[in-house]
């Protein structure tokens, strides 16, 4: 007798033999036991999950010698013929070889007649999808109202392509996928029976090979017992399937767990030297994170199948959830991208080093730890003899750093044109490195501080006595043009008229008395306006030195300054905490709880925290591991951390940013009402300011 291929040698002889589909399976043999049966079934599914043998199985149920029931004997004629395929009242029809009208037409003219052995006549028409719009008309009115001795099974992959009016007359039952752990059962049982010998971890290589069809495992089964000459061994397998090493795999993710992307990339030129496909290493990489992200959570949940289970835990481990997370996301989009890029290759390595670019970092932590990317030094440009003015008004900065914003590294010297205006050497042409610039809105000042930078530049002091010329503080009603900003309003410096006792006055009384209370907006029009324009003849004058007495922040106002911006409320504890979590390191969800958590209590390396209700299942071991871990390297001795549930009317360090967040853009936007320029505008233009698009200049946060 010739070979008889697995698939069909071991398929389903009851019920009871098969491998899942328990919910289609239930109602089918009920229906059968209490004989309540419909006169049409649908059966969907994907290729080789079962929809063909429950029919057959059905078909046999029906015309058993021995009664309807949902046990055939299996011995009588009817169920014999079924069996080998030549029962007279079992017309299987191939509906994508039959799809003409002409064809369901000559069926249907068959159906009157009574059954010719069994005791009802069945059709089967399997690939039900794939007939034309005219053989399901000509079908609709016999499958509504069959002779009591019909019965239809159809079968479909695709139940989409079927019309409302045949699925509204059948009974559809939709079968489902073969998880990998019954399709190994499964495989175990049948190679058993045959005698074959076969290693474990090649029958996980096939059931994830057949993507959920017990009909495709079979077939793999059979060609890698041709292939490993009657035996399945994982190597073998692994060669025939083209699948990677998932030791290979395991070691590109631990590469990616220390950062190392010169290891990343040494890697994916070893295992692509081996004819892996580019799509197959990012399908591993994606299940090898599945698993690890199920062991973080929860450990006892990871199978051994792959014998790699004391591996993944550790990968577990040593990874954070949000890196895990991160990874898989990243590996998706990967794969969805490889089908656009010229190389398979390429798109997998860029994959990869994107795992490394955009995975989360600890305050301090660098993305390439290991030094593989350095940035280039900054070019450093010597002044020259034409740009001696430009440096002697800048050296006072020099002294006062904190009255500067953050400088270009080189200035450039630009000869001004006929129609140029230079301007002076204390005003930034460019906007402030804080500030936003947005069409629509309305730039507000940040918080009134005599130490932050002013929004329009560098406040440089005018000489002492009075010495600047009228010349070189003429007011916006000379004829020589005026600076605009970007909206085409003219620049506050130049619509405000400045006389030269008010300079000086202003400039001294900023010098000296430094008022936090100060609008940022009026300490501009202290400025002495820029000179006018030089004619194309005359060599432009070099800018006046600034003198030595320059206003010197007092000894103490760091202190002051940051102890202004911690006046955290609920106590010293409250402040401390907030002081200490941005010392400590923290990122990710770890910081966002801590974040939002009160410091309950602090001695002798013991922290006791409160969480709200609503956070606390948020924060588990893995959370307080890190947290006790980052206050112990920070304070150089082993901390224990204690969080239980509570409230405080103590502010948490996320409370206390909100609110500075809050008092600055209240601030930046009473700054813009009460702004004597904006109001004339707002005065001339019958306008409105909109406090939703006022935005604090410097946007670092409190």
């Amino acid at each position: 007798m010739s070979y008889q291929v697995l698939a069909r040698k071991w398929r389903p002889s009851t019920f009871e033999g098969m491998v899942g589909q328990e919910h289609v399976l239930q109602a089918l043999v009920n229906a059968l036991d209490s004989d309540r049966l419909h006169h049409a079934y649908l059966f969907t599914g994907t290729r080789g999950v079962g929809k063909t043998s429950i029919a057959r199985l059905f078909a046999k149920s029906l015309n058993c010698e021995q009664g309807v029931s949902s046990k055939p004997c299996g011995q009588c004629g009817p169920c014999r013929e079924i069996s080998e395929g030549r029962f007279v009242d079992l017309i299987e029809v191939d509906a994508a070889s039959r799809t003409k009208v002409e064809d369901t037409r000559e069926l249907m003219e068959n159906v009157q007649y009574a059954p010719t052995r069994g005791r009802y006549k069945v059709y089967l028409i399997d690939e039900v999808h794939m007939l034309s719009t005219h053989s399901f008309n000509a079908l609709l009115k016999t499958l509504e109202e069959p002779p009591p001795h019909i019965k239809f099974l159809l079968a479909t992959t695709d139940p989409q392509k079927l019309p409302v009016t045949i699925l509204s007359r059948c009974l559809q039952f939709n079968l489902k996928n073969m998880v990998p752990e019954k399709i190994v059962a499964h495989l175990q049982q049948v190679l058993q029976a045959e005698q074959i010998r076969f290693e474990e971890q090649a029958l996980w290589l096939l059931a994830r090979g057949a993507n959920g069809s017990m009909r495709d495992a079979m077939s793999l089964t059979d060609q890698g017992i041709a292939f490993g000459s009657g035996e399945l061994r994982e190597a073998d397998v692994r060669a025939m399937l083209g699948t990677v090493d998932q030791h290979q795999v395991l070691g590109l993710l631990q590469q990616l767990a220390q950062g190392s992307a010169q290891g990343v990339l040494d890697l994916v030129r070893q295992i692509s030297e081996l004819g892996a496909d580019s799509d197959a290493i990012l399908a591993e990489l994606l299940s090898l994170l599945h698993r690890i992200g199920i062991a973080q959570m929860l450990p006892q949940g990871v199978d051994n199948s792959q014998g790699d289970r004391d591996a993944i835990l550790a990968l577990a481990q040593s990874l954070r959830a949000e890196d895990v997370q991160l990874f898989y996301q990243i590996g998706v989009n990967g794969r969805r991208d490889l089908p656009h890029v010229p190389v398979a290759r390429e798109g997998l390595e860029m994959t990869l080093l994107r795992m490394l670019a955009f995975r989360p970092v600890a305050v301090g932590e660098l993305a390439l730890p290991q030094g593989e990317l350095s940035a280039p030094a900054a070019p450093v440009v010597e002044p020259t003899a034409e740009s001696a003015s430009t440096i002697s008004a800048a050296e006072p900065q020099q002294s006062a750093p904190e009255l500067t914003p953050a400088a270009s590294p080189f200035k450039e010297t630009v000869e001004p044109g006929p129609e140029a205006v230079v301007p002076p050497a204390n005003i930034s042409p460019q906007p402030t490195p804080g500030s936003e610039s947005m069409a629509g809105q309305v730039p507000a000042a940040p918080m009134a501080d005599p130490h932050d930078p002013p929004p329009w530049g560098d406040p440089t002091p005018t000489p002492a006595g009075g010495e600047s010329k009228k010349s070189e503080a003429p007011t916006a009603t000379e004829s020589e043009p005026s600076p605009r900003d970007n909206m085409g309003i003219e620049s506050p410096s130049r619509i405000r008229s400045v006389t030269q006792a008010d300079t000086t006055a202003s400039a001294a009384l900023s010098a000296e008395q430094p008022d936090a209370g100060t609008s940022p907006i009026s300490a501009v029009a202290a400025e002495p306006a820029p000179s006018p324009a030089p004619s194309p003849s005359v060599a432009p004058k070099p800018a006046v030195a600034a003198p030595d007495r320059v206003a010197e922040r007092p000894q103490g106002a760091t202190a002051a300054k940051q102890s202004a911006r911690l006046d955290v409320r609920g106590g010293e504890l409250a402040r401390r905490w907030v002081e200490v979590i941005d010392q400590i390191g923290l990122s990710g969800m770890t910081y966002n709880i801590a974040a939002n958590a009160w410091l309950e209590a602090e001695q002798q390396g013991s922290w006791r925290f409160c969480l709200a209700s609503d956070r606390l299942h948020l924060f588990n071991d893995t959370h307080q591991q890190r947290l006790a871990k980052a206050l112990s390297d920070h304070l150089g001795q082993p901390q224990r951390v204690e969080v239980v549930e509570g409230r405080s009317d103590a502010e948490t360090p996320a409370g206390f940013r909100q609110r500075k967040r809050e008092e600055r853009q209240a601030e930046a936007v009473r700054s813009i009402e009460t702004d004597t320029n904006v109001q004339a505008i707002m005065a001339a233009f019958d306008a409105r300011i909109d406090p939703a698009s006022v935005r604090p200049i410097d946007a670092k946060e409190a």
